[in-house]
């Protein structure tokens, strides 16, 4: 499955149900384009037990601001729409896969 971009719009309806990865990054920023493959492949094997989004923060600032993004990349993990786990940098993909797993159960 693609990963589809949210915007503040369509964040919190996109968080309400089930297990989200979030990707918060910036078009801008060097790490975030490292970790952007990894993103696109856990989207892509995603096997429906969660969903993958991305949120460019300087075209969603208030759902930014809201969750206090203060550095990019940051990986935010939802579960029925409250923040379960939060990645901080680029990080391997084994370790995205951990944290998803644990949120879920």
């Amino acid at each position: 499955m693609a990963v589809q971009h949210l915007t503040d719009n369509n964040f919190e309806s996109a968080i309400a149900g089930g297990v989200v990865l979030v990707d918060f990054f910036a078009t801008w920023c060097g790490p975030c384009k490292m970790l952007g493959p990894t993103i696109e492949e856990i989207g892509a094997e995603c096997d429906g037990s969660f969903s993958v989004y991305k949120v460019d923060i300087d075209e969603c600032e208030d759902t930014a601001m809201d969750y206090a993004i203060m550095s990019v990349p940051t990986l935010i993990i939802f579960k029925d729409g409250g923040e379960a786990a939060r990645l901080i940098g680029v990080q391997p993909k084994t370790a995205i896969l951990d944290a998803i797993k644990q949120v879920i159960g």
